[in-house]
């Protein structure tokens, strides 16, 4: 019932991941995707993974819909600027943009204080995860504003109600560059709203990510063996739950009725009844609040 025929949308950062499935159900619903990054089958990023977004164009293919594979380097003005102009003259018009952008993980240092942490890396964080979502806003929104209904998704790590606390074992660099998304929704709801465009941050659950697979060293096929050593990972969802999340909300006529706030898979899974690949409904957020930091062993019953 998601038909987003003759729309076109910008995943920017959406080599893998959450913001790669996001592509991939934007195209699978009918709309013409431009997927941007910097990691190409010629080119690594300094993420230094396999993922690229031609890899990405091609799922979006397989998946029925059209895609455009750019690399950009969302940190350099003049290349989101001459994407943007591309978008113009190829299309005029955007209907939607994902910024998915980060590849900021290698940098992160766990448990560590603001003055024991890398500054370097720290500093990279910042660019990477509030600096290019600016600079590709500023020149990409001016093509959306030409017409009403446009969506702005805001990819981010924890709703605002979780990130409105620091917890202990985290990375105050991480915590700030995610929580930004937060204030970007805000922001840029107000900005576009007498544009009848809509922004909203948007956070996937647990998500069994290419990278977070590896960590723990299973595919997707046996994902399950990782709860050996890591129970909660239990309540871990698939990036199609997110893609298929995101696709309802950008086909939904009434999508400003989330405008300026945080939204995730598991709270939009229900409000648009949908499920993950293995028919279950993860609601992760939830589960991490209300069992693994409230001390209770793993056990997903009422959260799946």
């Amino acid at each position: 019932m998601r038909d987003l025929s003759g729309k076109v949308a910008l995943v920017a950062g959406g080599t893998r991941g959450a913001s790669r499935a996001i592509a991939v159900e934007l195209g699978r619903a009918g709309a013409t995707v431009y997927v941007t990054g910097r990691s190409t089958r010629a080119q690594r990023s300094e993420v230094d993974r396999p993922e690229s977004i031609e890899d990405t164009a091609d799922l979006v293919e397989a998946a029925g819909g059209k895609a455009v594979a750019i690399r950009v380097d969302h940190l350099e003005q003049d290349q989101v600027e001459a994407l943007a102009k591309r978008i113009d003259a190829e299309q005029g018009r955007l209907d939607i943009l994902v910024n998915g952008l980060w590849g900021g993980d290698h940098h992160l240092e766990w448990a560590k204080p603001v003055w024991e942490h890398s500054l370097e890396g720290g500093l990279r964080m910042f660019r990477l995860g509030i600096d290019a979502h600016v600079i590709t806003s500023h020149f990409l929104l001016p093509l959306m504003i030409r017409r009403p209904g446009g969506l702005v998704v805001e990819m981010t790590d924890g709703t605002a109600e979780f990130n409105a606390n620091y917890r202990e074992g985290t990375s105050l660099p991480f915590y700030v560059t995610k929580a930004s998304a937060h204030l970007l929704a805000i922001g840029q709801a107000a900005e576009l709203a007498e544009y009848g465009c809509t922004a909203v941050a948007f956070t996937p659950g647990w998500l069994r990510s290419e990278a977070m697979l590896d960590i723990y060293g299973v595919t997707e096929e046996n994902w399950r063996d990782a709860c050996a050593k890591v129970p909660h990972f239990a309540i871990s969802e698939t990036p199609t739950f997110a893609g298929r999340t995101v696709a309802a909300l950008a086909a939904d006529p009434e999508r400003n009725r989330w405008s300026g706030q945080t939204l995730s898979s598991g709270q939009l899974a229900k409000v648009y009844e949908i499920d993950d690949l293995d028919g279950s409904r993860p609601d992760a957020w939830r589960y991490i609040v209300e069992v693994e930091h409230a001390g209770k062993p793993a056990d997903t019953t009422g959260y799946r």
